[in-house]
């Protein structure tokens, strides 16, 4: 793990021995440890001068320590149930001490998390050492998450020593159907970093809004924004990637193209094929649509204009976010749209292709992202779509990476076999959107006898999202052991048709939560058996602490079954 070793080697051996069982802990940590040993329920106090004492040559540790000082000493977190831990009479901790081994890591995909936290129960210091900058962050919220009450305790006799088993954990949150203010990014982003989890996916753009200033392309957002008012700026960004840098979170921009781009036509008509017409025409088939949702146009690959506002894109996107992965979207390229495309009908008439077209936007513009040093993320949908696909030799598995989200485990394995690393977003299970009905009016569906209509609880990715749900899901399912090394990890996804930013951390929270979890440690205790009933107690009581925090992450209990534990579980049937 290359974690600090430097540590007391006889204190490892004795917490390593003595070790509460993990399910019964009086003080929980969310998302749980990959190992956490206690010498006993015990608990000393925190001096009212506790400082925390870390390297000073480190911008975004700096942050992160003050933030998580003056966290400490203004939460004043109290369990719904109190824990039953002893105060000892010993001398309260004065400080923690964070130590560093290597503070010039960057914030990459594969940067050493771990972590290694000493409350001793004699000492009136702590210890937190890691690998990197980035881990030590890991390990400050974990410190957090062991103080509590008035006068501030913190739990002592700990030792805690962690690591994730995905190095990208994320979530996607859509500003383009609906728009959302920066101090709702700022507030998902804290969330993300306190669950541990390190990847704000920013799909920024799509065919409803351009809300993105692009300096050398500035009209693209003057006319395809919402207004005014509803537009990122470049300081905005600077904000936020900042604020990411600040809580151990990377910002992942995400302009999709060459589908998802009618929002473009506001400024180039020329350059989008069937912007702004109706998306479905009546009287046709399904398989005869403009674009799968209400929202038409794609780019034009054939039109040279096109790379010359692609390009601009490019290069000020990556100019503005340092993330070394840049998402080229790449999803659900409708034939509808291209087929009634003067130039791509008359490239079609002389034996061309759709595929080949796409190709044709591929060649153009991978090369380019590959040249400004980023790493491509494409939906998986540029490979597998039935309709409209490229082949494998123009996407080098060595240039690009694929994030999928159709037909769950399935899909993952085919990628995976092709040799491609992957982002699993399987709607399946991590779409939070889902659940919500349908947002198309007139829905003729819905015109049956009752119980007939809509079975799938009106929308294509049916059922509400639950936390079990997703706390069930292993992203590496049905993969062997060199499959699953490509798995770089998951997001969960918020498409904005039905959320604005009113609903935000309901929607998000405490679900994506489970995801955390499951990516940081996994869903089995010891034994290999899925431990529901105790994450359900630790969610609880994590979900109630964001509330404190100020993230309106809704419940997933009522208080009764909190105050009285086990009393909601059913009876173990196997």
């Amino acid at each position: 793990m290359g974690i600090i070793t430097n540590l007391n080697l006889f204190s490892f051996l004795t917490f390593s021995f003595i070790i509460v069982n993990s399910s019964q802990l009086p003080i929980n940590i969310w998302p749980k440890p990959r190992i956490f040993t206690w010498t006993s329920p015990h608990s000393i106090l925190l001096s009212q001068h506790f400082t925390i004492s870390a390297p000073t040559n480190h911008k975004y540790l700096s942050a992160a320590v003050r933030r998580y000082q003056a966290l400490i000493f203004s939460e004043h977190h109290r369990p719904i149930v109190l824990p039953y831990v002893n105060l000892t009479r010993t001398t309260p901790l004065q400080d923690l001490k964070v130590i560093v081994d290597d503070p010039s890591a960057p914030l990459h995909h594969g940067v050493n998390e771990s972590y290694v936290l000493q409350i001793p129960a004699n000492s009136s210091s702590a210890v937190l050492a890691a690998s990197t900058a980035w881990g030590a962050m890991r390990g400050l919220e974990s410190f957090s998450q062991l103080v509590w009450g008035t006068p501030l305790r913190v739990a002592a006799g700990v030792y805690i020593s962690d690591w994730p088993i995905f190095g990208h954990r994320g979530v996607l949150l859509d500003t383009s159907r609906n728009f959302y203010e920066i101090g709702d990014i700022l507030r998902t982003i804290g969330a993300i970093s306190e669950n541990k989890m390190n990847v704000f996916h920013w799909h920024i753009t799509d065919s409803h809004s351009f809300p993105l200033v692009i300096p050398s392309e500035p009209n693209l957002a003057a006319k395809g924004s919402y207004g005014d008012e509803m537009k990122y700026s470049v300081d905005d960004v600077k904000r936020v990637v900042e604020f990411g840098l600040e809580h151990g979170v990377r910002v992942l921009p995400e302009i999709d193209m060459p589908g998802h781009t009618g929002s473009w036509a506001k400024a180039y008509p020329d350059i989008v094929a069937c912007a702004n017409m109706f998306w479905w025409p009546a009287g046709t088939q399904w398989a005869d649509r403009l674009a799968s949702e209400p929202g038409t146009g794609q780019l034009n690959p054939l039109n040279p204009k096109t790379y010359k506002i692609v390009k601009n894109v490019i290069h000020d996107v990556s100019t503005m976010f340092p993330e070394p992965f840049y998402h080229a979207g790449g999803d659900e390229i409708i034939p509808g749209c291209w087929k009634i495309d003067p130039t791509i009908q008359a490239f079609i008439s002389k034996n061309g292709t759709l595929n080949q077209v796409l190709e044709i936007f591929i060649n153009s513009t991978l090369p380019y992202i590959s040249s400004l040093n980023r790493t491509a993320v494409y939906w998986e949908d540029i490979l597998l779509d039935a309709a409209i696909n490229v082949s494998s030799a123009i996407l080098p598995p060595e240039k690009v990476i694929l994030q999928t989200w159709n037909n769950g485990p399935s899909n993952t394995k085919k990628i995976v076999q092709m040799g491609y690393r992957v982002i699993v977003s399987s709607s399946e299970f991590y779409y939070l959107d889902c659940g919500h009905g349908g947002f198309v009016g007139n829905d003729s569906s819905y015109n049956q006898p009752p119980g007939n209509n809509q079975g799938n609880g009106g929308s294509w990715c049916g059922p509400f999202k639950t936390w079990q749900m997703i706390y069930d899901y292993d992203v590496t399912f049905g993969l062997s052991e060199m499959e699953a090394r490509l798995v770089l990890g998951g997001e969960v996804a918020l498409w904005s048709e039905q959320a604005d930013p009113t609903v935000l951390d309901s929607r998000l929270w405490p679900r994506t939560c489970a995801m955390a979890e499951t990516l940081w440690s996994g869903n089995k205790d010891e034994t290999g058996k899925k431990r529901y009933a105790e994450a359900t107690d630790r969610l609880n009581e994590w979900r109630y602490r964001m509330v404190k925090r100020g993230v309106a992450a809704e419940p997933i209990q009522p208080m009764w079954c909190i105050k009285n534990r086990g009393m909601c579980d059913t009876v173990n049937v196997l």
